[in-house]
């Protein structure tokens, strides 16, 4: 474990690239990505997100990998250390994980417990229409799995960069990953027959996910996918949030970072397509096209009753999802929480144990406030996206609608204007290789990538209406 006053490093680069997977296979990828995918003409969003992954979630990966090892330090101090007068930038990366760490914490719950419900054998009262619903408005059930999901979290911070996120993420990227490609496999056999006679398949519903649908395409509606897809990989790549630069600055200086982003590039999206895979050919199959809803109510209400409707083996499939999304949920929660840790450890000099303990219970203050925001703090707003919204919602929508292009578009004038490109490709590069993409990384870095942030950030706060 770290003392105060020391700062480990990981082992290889292997273990940095399934930590930094790790990070990047989230909730967002099993629950939003598939949303998105199906109500975006399938095939479509998916091209486009590959070419954007490829280009605007490279640049930004490569800035923040760089900009933590280079400054060996978190994201709270790291940009103070590249160019003086812009610490203020390090606080909003900051403030981003503080943000959605209390929030993730409390869904993490929701994972834990339907979990544990098919674990047991009781996947069958999950799928009672007001189960869900009855559930997060019970201050205590709602409440102790948070707490138990935080604990979890904080006991793998607690035990460090080696012996903790390192650990963690070998034992469990790889059963992830199997899991994944487990249920997708199964999803694509899957046959049911309707009422009315007619016969849908995996594989009719996998044709959904991959080729593009253009009915009823419009400029405005294209801007929609690109710019859903431009949200999606914030979430997916785990950018804008602090976690790449804190996880940067655990990266030695002989390791390749040209090839450890090209490797986490690649697991990335192989899980967020894998995600596609499993879950929108099940629900095809079991709910028709229509079956199809975003955040928890896909993954907490429709998914319980196609699992349901397999019969005994639905509890068995179920139970295994559950727990591939439990691994997913630890090991994002993981790099949320570091990045606040890492910060107040650089900043404040505290020691790892006093800065997890500190954050940990910021997080459960703030988490049991989210769990009563279904409940007694109940109430519902309107936000500028058109959305209602409760406690948990406006969380996530100032982190990942206000905050982190705010942070992004810092990032790209820091690096891209004023101390320019070069700070980041001698980094990526010191250690011998090329970076492939280098010309590509400048134009994007300096133009492209601005631009579409800023677009993105005037849409997702309702000012950029016409598009």
């Amino acid at each position: 474990m770290e003392q105060k006053g020391s700062r480990n490093s990981f082992n290889g680069s292997i273990g940095f690239v399934l930590a930094a997977a790790g990070s990047a296979v989230g909730l967002g990828n099993i629950w939003r990505f598939p949303y998105l995918a199906a109500k975006d003409g399938g095939g479509l969003f998916l091209v486009v997100y590959l070419v954007l992954a490829l280009t605007f979630g490279f640049t930004l990966l490569t800035t923040e990998i760089a900009v933590g090892r280079k400054t060996k330090q978190s994201p709270l101090t790291a940009y103070s250390n590249i160019k003086k007068g812009w610490g203020w930038l390090g606080g909003f990366a900051c403030i981003v994980p503080m943000m959605i760490m209390p929030y993730y914490c409390v869904i993490g719950g929701w994972v834990l417990k339907y979990f544990l419900v098919f674990l047991t054998g009781h996947g069958q009262e999950a799928t009672a229409d007001d189960y869900f619903t009855g559930f997060i408005t019970n201050q205590t059930d709602s409440s102790v799995m948070m707490f138990i999901f935080l604990v979890i979290v904080a006991f793998v911070i607690y035990k460090g960069v080696n012996a903790g996120i390192e650990n963690i993420s070998k034992i469990m990227m790889p059963i992830l990953l199997i899991l994944v490609i487990g249920i997708a496999v199964f999803s694509l056999k899957l046959s049911f027959t309707a009422d009315d006679g007619t016969v849908r398949t995996g594989m009719e519903g996998f044709k959904i996910l991959v080729i593009p649908d253009f009915t009823d395409i419009t400029v405005k509606g294209f801007f929609t996918v690109v710019m859903d897809a431009m949200g999606q990989l914030f979430y997916s790549l785990s950018v804008a949030m602090g976690i790449m630069v804190a996880y940067g600055s655990y990266v030695k200086d002989d390791a390749s970072l040209a090839g450890a982003i090209n490797q986490i590039e690649i697991f990335d999206t192989a899980v967020a397509f894998l995600a596609g895979v499993m879950i929108i050919p099940a629900v095809y199959v079991f709910m028709g096209r229509d079956g199809m809803s975003a955040g928890p109510g896909l993954m907490f209400v429709s998914l319980p009753k196609i699992f349901v409707q397999m019969g005994k083996l639905g509890n068995i499939i179920g139970c295994i999802f559950f727990l591939m999304v439990l691994f997913a949920a630890i090991t994002s929660a993981v790099s949320i929480l570091e990045a606040v840790v890492s910060s107040f450890i650089d900043k404040f000099h505290m020691s790892r144990h006093n800065a997890t303990l500190l954050e940990s219970v910021i997080a459960l203050v703030l988490a049991v406030i989210v769990c009563l925001g279904y409940n007694k703090f109940y109430f519902e707003l309107t936000l500028p996206n058109g959305a209602v919204a409760q406690i948990l919602d406006i969380m996530d929508y100032v982190s990942n609608n206000v905050l982190m292009p705010i942070v992004a578009i810092g990032t790209c004038i820091l690096i891209g204007w004023v101390v320019g490109p070069k700070v980041v490709l001698d980094e990526v590069e010191k250690t011998g290789r090329k970076l492939i993409r280098r010309h590509l990384y400048i134009i994007m870095i300096k133009f492209v990538a601005p631009i579409l942030l800023a677009v993105l950030f005037l849409k997702s706060v309702g000012i950029l209406t016409f598009i």
